[in-house]
């Protein structure tokens, strides 16, 4: 009996071995001297709320540093990958909070096409030195749920990401102002989520 919990053990101990190759998504040591890009659209832009209530300004509050705005309402994953080279050029950041794909996900554009613009500007900014957080969207529905893409592609390129708080929020009546926006206390709780995984992946 004990020949066979301890090969049974082995096992289990090379089972648990051959998931730990892959390395766990860290970030760089947040201070109050870093440069951090909120990228993407109006969620970003923070539309439907006041611009001092939207989640990049608040979590400027909530990290001790710079939280530059860079969000354009409307904007397809398609514009925002040929306008981030010229962002990231001009402002050097030191992380970027991606979160994009919601246009594109209105107007029934190609999932898999989405998911390809996205890791193209994970390859920009990480070709700069940055690091990344992918904010997951919903699609469209009823029922809203993350696209899966999201964390397919935050595996892939090794990034953090949160695919629940942007769905949490615009499935809740108290914290958005319309179907696709938050309200203030909706970027409130996006500023929250980020802030709290900035945290947590900096301090590994």
């Amino acid at each position: 009996m004990r020949c066979r919990d301890s090969l049974l053990f082995a096992m289990c101990v090379i089972l648990l071995g051959s998931g730990c190759g892959k390395e766990v998504p860290h970030i760089a040591q947040i201070t109050p001297d870093s440069k951090v890009l909120a990228f993407g659209d109006s969620l970003t832009r923070g539309t439907g709320a006041s611009k001092k209530q939207s989640y990049p300004s608040v979590l400027a509050g909530l990290i001790g540093c710079s939280v530059i705005n860079c969000g354009v309402p409307g904007e397809l994953t398609s514009d925002g990958l040929r306008r981030l080279p010229s962002i990231l050029a001009k402002h050097r950041p030191d992380l970027v909070i991606l979160c994009h794909g919601g246009n594109d996900l209105i107007h029934s554009h190609d999932a898999s096409e989405v998911a390809e613009n996205l890791a193209a500007m994970i390859e920009l900014v990480q070709g700069r030195g940055a690091d990344v957080i992918l904010l997951g969207v919903p699609k469209p529905g009823l029922r809203l749920k993350t696209a899966s893409f999201y964390e397919d592609v935050a595996e892939e390129y090794n990034v953090l990401c949160d695919s629940r708080v942007v769905t949490e929020v615009l499935s809740s009546s108290s914290s958005r102002s319309d179907h696709a926006h938050p309200n203030a206390r909706g970027y409130k709780r996006m500023a929250a989520a980020v802030a709290k995984l900035i945290e947590s992946a900096s301090t590994q």
